[in-house]
C-alpha cells in the first residue's frame, strides 16, 4: 500500500459517518493487542483552544527531554499532521505502513470502524511502535463517546472551554456540551479546566467528584500585563521573572498558554522547559498573518465563540473595517457568525468549502445582506480570493479569512496563486 492508497482507504464510503460510541473502538483496539494500554497520555477535549493548548504543551514536553506525540483533529493543511512525534508530522510511507497493518482487522470487523475511529487506531499505533514517552491526545468531538476516550488512565484530563458546537450530536445547551466533555473524566484521574460559565463549570465539578478525580482550575489570575501586537502576544505569569513572548498573535492566546502552563506544573516540568515551550509554540490557521501590505491573515474560528474571539483580536489590532472571505459548514451557527463578523466587516466574500457538510456561498452571502454588509458569493475559491485581495490591496485595508478549518488548504493554495 503507498500513500495515496492509504488516504484513499481511510476516506473510503466504508467509513463515511459519525457514529459516537466505544463499541467499535474497543473491538478494533482489542484485535490490536489493546497497545493503548502500555501508553501515557494527557487527554484533551473542549469546544475551542485544543490545537494551541496542544502544541504549547508538546515544545513543553519536548524541552522536558521527553518523546512526545501530539494526535489533533483536524488536520490544518495536510493530513499527516493528524498524529505527529516530537511536532514533525507522520511521514507518507510510515502511514501507508500503518494502515496496511490496520486494514485487515478493520475489514474483519462486523460493524465497521468510522473514519475517526481508524485514524485514532492508526496514531495508536504509530506512537507505540515511535515508542513515545507521552502522548497528547484530542478528542474529535465531544468526549464521552469520543473513540480518543477508550483509553483508561491518563496522566490528566484537560477541558480547554466550553461553548456551543457541534449540537445536534452533542445537545443544544452549554451544561448538555459540558456533560459530554466531562465524559473524559476518570476514576482518581486529576481534571484541568479553563474557560467557561459557572453553570457548565458545575457539571464539570460533580462529574470529579462522583469520580474523586482532583479539580483544578486553570490559574487565569496569573495572567498580567497581557499586550497584542502583529508581531505576537505578550504577558508576564505568576511565578516566572521574564514575560512570555508568543509568535501566536490571537488575543485568546495568553489565555491558552494559562492553561499549558497550568497543565505542566500540575505535570512537574521545570519553569526552563515551560517557559521555553510556550514561547516556541507555532500553530497554523490560528490568526496566522500570511502577508502584510495589505494584511492577510486566516483564523480557524468556526463557532460562535471563536469568531467572537477573533473579532475581539481585529477589533484590538486595526482601526476601522476588515475585508472578510469566509465559508462555513451548514451544521454551525452561521447566521450568528454573520452577525458577529458584521461588526467588523467592510466587504465579505462567500465561499463554499469543498466539504459535503458546507453551506452554499449564495445562501452565506443572503445572511450577510440582511445584517446590511456588503457580500458576495463565488463559484471558487480561486476568484473569491483573487478578488478580496486585490480590493483589499487597492484599498489598502486588512483582509481575514474564516469561519472553517476545512477551507485552509485551499485558501492558501488559492493565495500563493494570486501574490505570483
Amino acid at each position: 500500500m503507498n500513500y495515496n492508497e492509504a488516504i484513499e482507504y481511510i476516506h473510503s464510503v466504508c467509513w463515511m459517518g459519525s457514529r459516537p460510541g466505544l463499541e467499535r473502538i474497543s473491538v478494533l483496539c482489542e484485535l490490536m493487542g489493546n497497545i493503548q494500554d502500555e501508553m501515557k497520555f494527557i487527554h484533551v477535549a473542549g469546544t475551542n483552544g485544543k490545537g494551541s493548548f496542544c502544541s504549547m504543551l508538546t515544545e513543553i514536553c519536548k524541552n522536558e527531554g521527553l518523546k512526545v506525540g501530539t494526535f489533533t483533529s483536524p488536520y490544518v493543511y495536510r493530513f499527516n499532521e493528524r498524529m505527529a512525534v516530537n511536532g514533525e508530522p507522520i511521514a507518507d510511507t510510515e502511514l501507508a505502513d500503518i494502515i496496511e497493518k490496520i486494514k485487515p482487522l478493520a475489514e474483519s470487523m462486523e460493524d465497521k470502524p468510522t473514519e475517526f475511529e481508524l485514524i485514532t487506531a492508526a496514531g495508536f499505533l504509530y506512537f507505540y511502535e515511535q515508542k513515545c514517552d507521552i502522548v497528547i491526545l484530542e478528542a474529535g468531538m465531544g468526549g464521552r463517546l469520543d473513540s480518543t476516550n477508550i483509553i483508561k488512565t491518563p496522566l490528566l484530563s484537560v477541558i480547554t472551554s466550553i461553548a456551543l458546537d457541534h449540537t445536534s450530536f452533542l445537545g443544544d445547551t452549554e451544561e448538555k456540551i459540558a456533560f459530554e466533555k466531562a465524559g473524559i473524566i476518570k476514576q482518581g484521574i486529576p481534571c484541568l479546566y479553563g474557560k467557561m460559565s459557572d453553570k457548565c463549570a458545575e457539571v464539570i465539578r460533580n462529574r470529579a467528584y462522583e469520580l474523586d478525580s482532583e479539580l483544578i482550575a486553570c490559574n487565569y489570575d496569573g495572567l498580567k500585563e497581557i499586550s497584542l501586537s502583529l508581531d505576537g502576544a505578550q504577558f508576564s505569569f505568576e511565578g516566572f521573572d521574564t514575560p512570555f513572548k508568543l509568535s501566536l498573535v490571537g488575543g485568546y492566546q495568553p489565555y491558552n498558554a494559562a492553561l499549558a502552563i497550568t497543565a505542566a506544573q500540575k505535570l512537574g516540568f521545570s519553569k526552563e522547559s515551560i517557559y521555553k515551550g510556550v514561547c516556541e509554540a507555532k500553530w497554523r490557521a490560528r490568526f496566522e498573518i500570511l502577508s502584510r501590505n495589505p494584511h492577510v491573515i486566516y483564523d480557524g474560528g468556526h463557532n460562535p465563540d471563536g469568531v467572537k474571539a477573533c473579532v475581539d483580536t481585529l477589533c484590538a489590532l486595526f482601526e476601522g473595517k476588515v475585508n472578510v472571505l469566509s465559508g462555513v459548514m451548514a451544521d454551525k451557527d452561521f447566521s450568528l457568525i454573520a452577525e458577529l463578523l458584521s461588526a467588523v466587516a467592510n466587504k465579505v466574500f462567500c465561499v463554499t468549502p469543498d466539504n459535503p457538510r458546507a453551506l452554499k456561498a449564495e445562501k452565506y452571502a443572503e445572511v450577510f445582506k440582511s445584517f446590511e454588509i456588503s457580500a458576495e458569493a463565488y463559484e471558487s475559491m480561486d476568484e473569491a480570493v483573487k478578488a478580496a485581495y486585490l480590493q483589499s490591496k487597492k484599498e489598502n485595508r486588512p483582509l481575514i479569512a474564516m469561519g472553517s478549518l476545512y477551507m485552509y488548504g485551499e485558501f492558501v493554495d488559492a493565495f500563493e496563486k494570486v501574490k505570483k
